[in-house]
């Protein structure tokens, strides 16, 4: 009995020497413990190109290529495979002519009952096609990749450029019509004209900024209500004659801490928004509330107070889809040249760093509503005074740029400053050693050599009761590229109007 079950054994292990033996798809073979080929099947003999008399009793790390056995990779495979029970691998093996192909190994040590090492059992698979095919996926995901991106700055060079000729034929044509038009109604139309254009450029590259996160915000605590009804004159000239404009803002004072300039850039971008949706005419609603939120209301937000900035129109509406993309930069369902598809996102931008949020509720021809919410303050809202008027203080305005430098100058004079410049800081150095009275220094921050920032740090040092003011249009990057922290100076974002330069020498103080 005992001899025929034997034999059943004897008879299995010898159709399974078979079927390993057999098998071409992978090479199926065993070590010694020292790494000596002692077996070899069909498979192994297939992609490697040995017969089993040309391989079997030399060591395996003839199939590694001489980096890897510089390296001591086989005997590391060994060792692995002994004290972890398993060794896996891919990498680059050796045929017998030479030629390379991409390996999937496994290496699996054998032992007896009793624990003691016997040999390795290895698995090879040729996975070269394979390993070509998720290259040339991965080379065509990045073609994809980069054609995604050159369409995404084409379509934004394209709206930027149409954009910005726009306003440059707006002052051009200004420009003309100023120096030769007589009538001083006809003047004074013109330069209204040219402000909303500047205003509009302005505006477009406080976008570009805030996309690119070159522009931080100057958040102060402001009454939203009372920024809405100061900037309706500019929101009634975005909507046509065909439209109307309504306002509904909580009497209450709605305080919350925004950078002004950015929210009524953000405010503008909606309503404009809200007007290409209409073609056919409608209404254009702007609310402003005090609210309560629960947690997770809108967004992520905690619960708290908040103010809500509502922008609704009577259009066509946003599909699901629409929705869910119409916070992407560069997205834009408008047509080529009609817009750089960064409105909405800079938007949104403005609510997440003003650890706000935003809410979009839109069905097709229904019209769209973009909630915008604000964390609501208890403080005391910043007011300006009615009148602001300036003693013939002297002070020193620093640009490289003449143009600028110029209009600078013009604006100080008019405010009743007594003014001095310089090109460069050094000679704004210069000029003040000379002058011992200089109250102000207002400076540009990004200028050759010597910046506006570590002019500032020397200026704090020298003459520590001036009053330090920085100008840049690029203020993130510039100042934290430059050696020197500008934390403890006024700073003032360009371009700035008049009013704003008003409320920015009200508010410095000295160092």
């Amino acid at each position: 009995m005992q001899q025929n079950s034997l034999s059943v054994v004897d008879v299995e292990a010898e159709r399974f020497r078979h079927f390993i033996v057999s098998v071409t798809d992978y090479a199926i073979y065993t070590l010694s413990p020292e790494g000596i080929v002692v077996t070899w099947n069909a498979g192994a003999q297939r992609f490697k190109g040995y017969h089993p008399e040309e391989i079997i009793g030399r060591h395996f790390s003839v199939f590694y290529t001489d980096e890897e056995q510089a390296r001591g990779r086989p005997a590391r495979a060994l060792e692995l495979a002994r004290t972890s029970g398993k060794f896996e691998d891919e990498g680059w093996r050796v045929r017998k002519d030479g030629t390379r192909f991409w390996a999937s190994v496994v290496l699996d040590p054998i032992r007896d009952d009793a624990g003691e090492l016997l040999g390795f059992t290895k698995i090879t698979r040729d996975i070269t096609e394979r390993r070509n095919a998720a290259e040339e996926l991965e080379r065509a995901r990045e073609v994809l990749f980069q054609s995604q991106k050159l369409e995404a700055v084409g379509k934004l060079t394209g709206g930027i450029a149409h954009d910005f000729n726009n306003l440059l034929n707006v002052v051009m044509n200004g420009l003309d019509l100023l120096r030769v038009a007589p009538d001083p109604a006809i003047r004074a139309k013109t330069l209204d004209t040219m402000e909303r254009a500047a205003q509009r450029g302005a505006s477009l590259i406080q976008q570009l900024l805030t996309f690119a996160r070159q522009q931080p915000l100057l958040q102060e605590t402001h009454d939203i209500g009372r920024i809405i009804r100061s900037f309706e004159a500019v929101l009634r000239r975005a909507v046509p004659s065909g439209m109307r404009l309504q306002l509904q803002l909580q009497p209450e004072v709605l305080p919350a801490m925004i950078d002004v300039t950015q929210f009524e850039a953000a405010l503008l971008n909606l309503v404009v928004n809200a007007r290409d949706a209409m073609p056919d005419g409608g209404v254009v609603q702007v609310d402003a509330a005090a609210v309560q939120l629960e947690a997770g209301e809108v967004e992520q937000l905690p619960a708290g107070a908040y103010v809500r900035v509502v922008v609704r129109d009577t259009g066509e509406g946003m599909s699901p889809e629409t929705q869910l993309r119409a916070v992407e930069p560069f997205f834009t369902t408008k047509e080529v040249g009609k817009g750089t598809g960064l409105g909405l996102s800079q938007v949104y931008g403005l609510a997440q760093q003003s650890q706000g949020g935003l809410k979009i509720d839109s069905r097709v021809g229904e019209g769209t509503a973009i909630e915008l919410y604000f964390p609501a303050v208890e403080l005391p809202v910043d007011r300006l005074a009615a009148s602001h008027e300036f003693a013939a203080e002297k002070v020193l305005l620093v640009d490289d740029q003449p143009d600028v430098l110029e209009t600078a100058i013009g604006l100080f004079s008019h405010l009743g400053y007594d003014v001095l410049s310089a090109n460069d800081g050094p000679q704004a150095l210069e000029t003040l050693r000379r002058h011992s009275d200089i109250a102000i220094l207002f400076s540009d921050v990004v200028m050759p050599g010597m910046s506006g920032v570590d002019l500032a740090h020397i200026v704090r040092q020298e003459f520590p009761a001036i009053r330090v003011i920085l100008a840049s249009g690029y203020n993130q990057s510039a100042l934290e590229g430059g050696k020197a922290s500008a934390d403890n100076f006024d700073l003032i974002a360009k371009p700035y109007r008049l009013s704003d330069l008003i409320k920015t020498l009200g508010a410095a103080q000295p160092g």
